[in-house]
């Protein structure tokens, strides 16, 4: 990978499937090779959108409606893809982020029951033509990602704390997003242990590089 080329990778799934472990580690090894990476989270990523996820996070289940949440969602989203995102991509860095549209359309879309058009428009809004390059999504039976959750010992945040139901649909968003992404999405099976799915990762991304900048 030459060091001008920008990139835009997305790590996305439901609770307690490990995909914050993996991006940082895929962050080390491509700082490691002397890239110029910046990781995001979302929400947040800037103070306005790290206020907004806080407000997201906590508190009762009906704090917000589904509408309100996922406005919410984009106000932090658009914050952080104009203020860190796209300046870092314009002068041919990479760009890792910890959720993005994706997780919109699977959380609010389908575990909020707004719809995947809906949330479909209201991404475009927010971020326009701004697409990631490569998308890894983590599968994972959410039984077994909330259990993980549990296990960590900190307490559920707001969205930990909806009943399996929610989670399940949420589950079948994503599975939506793969179904009509092919080219831009990657399947991870995140039951694989941390060394064999971080391997995949980086390999996944030089397959990913080849192909749009071939030698």
């Amino acid at each position: 990978m030459k060091a001008h080329q920008s990139l835009f990778i997305t790590f996305e799934g439901g609770e307690g499937c490990g995909k914050s472990t993996q991006i940082k580690l895929l962050s080390q090894a491509l700082l490691e090779k002397g890239l110029d990476v910046a990781l995001y989270r979302e929400p947040g990523g800037t103070k306005g959108a790290e206020e907004i996820r806080a407000l997201l996070l906590s508190g009762i289940q009906e704090r917000w409606t589904p509408t309100t949440e996922a406005l919410l969602m984009s106000a932090s989203r658009a914050d952080l893809v104009h203020k860190c995102i796209l300046p870092h991509l314009q002068k041919g860095g990479i760009v890792l982020c910890d959720r993005f549209t994706d997780s919109t359309l699977a959380y609010q879309g389908f575990g909020h029951g707004l719809g995947y058009e809906a949330t479909s428009a209201l991404n475009q809004f927010t971020v326009g033509s701004l697409t990631p390059d490569l998308t890894f999504i983590f599968q994972l039976d959410p039984i077994i990602g909330l259990e993980r959750t549990e296990n960590r010992g900190k307490g559920k945040d707001r969205y930990e704390s909806f009943d399996l139901s929610f989670h399940k649909r949420v589950q079948e968003g994503y599975a939506e997003v793969l179904k009509k992404n092919p080219d831009r999405c990657v399947a991870i099976d995140a039951l694989l242990d941390i060394e064999s799915i971080a391997k995949m990762i980086l390999e996944e991304i030089c397959r990913k590089v080849q192909q749009e900048y071939p030698v």
